[in-house]
């Protein structure tokens, strides 16, 4: 049974065994599954489509010189989804169930402190919160309108030479992610339609070692309503992304699950 597409972005030529694990994950469950890439990369999973990122915008490496990989992908999948109407999935999502064809706005809580998060995210593809959202990024202010004197001084103290973005960015990392989003969930009154934490973010990123620990509970976090379990790649020690999980671990099962070797593709 073909679901609905989901899409993400990957800025560099080699995926992670998670990454990998995650966009297979996808497949499994029935979801076509695009990937959007800067680079010719050649470690994709079997069944994954291959596209460049120039398909919905080009993506100024300078900028993610000056920034992270991630940064930009804030801004990519807004317009990713308006072009194609995909759900947006970071490459450390892991689908633990299908999406719902009705489920029309996909994006929820996560953390232990109420904001939103957007590393799963499905709009329809003319809504006021996707306005929003591509106003802002498109039409950058001298401020994000939600920031405090605190950030709005620590922002002229930069060098105005310095573009735009990169200096929002540089007093604020999530000024582009999750900020804005919850921001303006709120303002267009969306922000009611997030799901409950356990649905797509269901184990805290102040607790992402748990899905390294051969003793650790990870399921204990899922309900009957979760459908995605975020991996917070970018928070996740070192050593976790230089060696194979320990057997045992959610990690570990999961690749075992997928059909994923992880000491094929750790970080070097």
């Amino acid at each position: 049974m073909n679901r609905r597409p989901v899409a993400s972005l990957w800025i560099g030529e080699r995926l992670h065994y998670l990454n990998q694990l995650c966009l297979k994950s996808h497949l499994l469950q029935g979801h076509p599954t695009t990937l959007y890439c800067t680079d010719d990369v050649k470690n994709a999973p079997e069944g994954v489509e291959l596209r460049p990122a120039s398909d919905i915008m080009e993506i100024d490496m300078k900028v993610v010189k000056e920034t992270s990989p991630s940064f930009l992908s804030n801004v990519f999948r807004y317009k990713m989804i308006k072009k194609t109407g995909a759900i947006w999935i970071d490459c450390d999502a892991f689908c633990h169930r299908p999406f719902p064809e009705d489920m029309d706005y996909v994006f929820g809580g996560h953390g232990m402190i109420g904001a939103l998060n957007c590393g799963v995210v499905g709009l329809p593809q003319d809504c006021a919160l996707m306005d929003a959202l591509l106003d802002y990024y498109d039409n950058l202010p001298a401020y994000p309108e939600w920031w405090p004197k605190r950030l709005r001084k620590k922002m002229d103290a930069l060098d105005p030479s310095v573009p735009l973005s990169i200096r929002i960015y540089e007093v604020e990392r999530t000024a582009f992610g999750p900020q804005a989003f919850t921001h303006f969930a709120k303002k267009t009154g969306d922000f009611e339609k997030a799901a409950p934490r356990e649905v797509l973010y269901p184990v805290p990123f102040q607790l992402n070692d748990v899905f390294y620990d051969p003793y650790g509970r990870v399921e204990g976090h899922f309900t009957d309503a979760t459908l995605s379990v975020h991996l917070y790649t970018n928070g996740t020690k070192p050593y976790w992304r230089k060696n194979p999980p320990l057997p045992g671990s959610y990690a570990a099962r999961m690749c075992e699950e997928v059909g994923i070797d992880p000491a094929a593709a750790l970080e070097e």
